[in-house]
């Protein structure tokens, strides 16, 4: 309960504001102190009336993303607030209003930090071109020097007219070939797609027609 003791406390490591007195966690000063240290998310443990404070909340988000998923609804609507949040990371998009969801300037905002944001989006957005095609491209999260550590599967969560659109399965396709698991049948039997998909993935081939399965051209690229 000593304000001087948990603001050190705050500084140094946000979470600290769990073990603060119920009256420091209304405190705004404290509770910005929290926010702004390495655990934006810590806002969580703060009271609804700063959970619900704009300057708060935005100093949380530009910290760490999923600090909105502690925000009250006023704030997880406003669409300042869910871009800022979007544009450190956009997986925040999954806590947004549905009518952000559904905003196309917004949910861009997501797909170009984290494909994977598409799955949060409206169906309306999942079967917009452009949208799908920034998303497939920014997907998966790669090390310093370049190597892909993981694939989030953009493209799983694309319209199906879209899961058959070549142009964009062959975009997806240069981050990992195994999203030929979500294409569309007859991408699935189109040579050049299945020998793009599996030049970067050899797993992919399980997910080629039961043709191009035996192709010994395709077959080839897998043993080099």
């Amino acid at each position: 309960a000593d304000k001087e003791v948990v603001m050190a406390a705050v500084k140094n490591n946000g979470r600290a504001l769990q073990h603060s007195s119920d009256e420091l966690k209304t405190n705004r000063e404290v509770v910005m102190a929290a926010v702004n240290s390495i655990m934006g998310r810590t806002l969580e443990h703060a009271s609804d009336e700063l959970k619900a404070d704009r300057e708060v909340v935005m100093a949380a988000v530009k910290n760490d993303s999923g600090a909105l998923q502690h925000s009250s609804d006023e704030l997880k609507a406003d669409r300042e607030v869910v871009r800022a949040a979007v544009k450190n990371d956009g997986e925040a998009l999954q806590y947004a209003s549905d009518e952000l969801k559904a905003d196309r300037e917004v949910v861009m905002a997501a797909v170009k930090t984290n494909g994977r944001a598409l799955q949060h989006s409206s169906n309306e957005l999942r079967a917009d071109r452009e949208v799908v095609m920034v998303a497939v491209k920014s997907d998966g999260t790669r090390s310093p020097s370049g190597e892909l550590w993981a694939f989030n599967d953009a493209l799983q969560h694309a319209s199906d007219e879209l899961k058959a659109d070549k142009e964009v399965v062959m975009a997806a396709m240069k981050n990992d070939g195994g999203v030929l698991e979500y294409t569309s049948d007859e991408l699935k039997a189109d040579r050049e797609v299945v020998m793009a998909a599996v030049k970067t993935n050899g797993y992919a081939l399980q997910y080629a027609s039961d043709e191009l399965q035996t192709d010994p051209e395709i077959l080839a690229l897998i043993d080099d």
